[in-house]
């Protein structure tokens, strides 16, 4: 019988099977051919690079001589038993780069910390203070202007 087809004659043998290499899973075969990052977290290093972050600024001594002023009027509401709720902006720096970012926080002021030199916020949120830039009495009507 004279073959059709080029290929009838080894249609029909069986599967060879090899003898130093075992037989390879449908998962390690389809793995050969999945997609791979060459550059292991570059796409990682790409969004940080990019994302900004503010430089932080240096107050002018009047609004450093209003930040203190406004420290004492904390301090002194703390002494009457009051807890004055204010409204604190302060620099946080970027833990991944120079820079940082401004935060905002409000609140009732809890104590002021002079070891670690912080505004303690009833919630237990701290505010370094030499990072601050701005603080905003919420209910004083007698505050002085910024």
């Amino acid at each position: 019988m004279k073959p059709s087809n080029r290929y009838d004659a080894i249609l029909e043998l069986p599967h060879h099977i090899s003898q130093t290499h075992r037989r390879m899973s449908n998962a390690e075969r389809a793995a050969q051919f999945s997609p791979f990052a060459a550059l292991t977290g570059y796409e990682d290093a790409v969004r940080e690079t990019a994302r900004l972050t503010d430089a932080p600024l240096t107050l002018a001594e009047d609004e450093a001589d209003l930040l203190d002023r406004r420290l004492q009027q904390i301090q002194i509401q703390l002494n009457e038993g009051n807890h004055p709720e204010i409204l604190a902006t302060y620099f946080q720096p970027d833990a991944k780069k120079a820079g940082g970012s401004y935060v905002t926080i409000s609140g009732p002021v809890k104590r002021l910390d002079p070891i670690e030199r912080s505004i303690v916020f009833q919630s237990s949120q701290k505010v370094p203070v030499p990072c601050l830039i701005r603080i905003i009495f919420c209910s004083a009507p007698d505050q002085e202007a910024e």
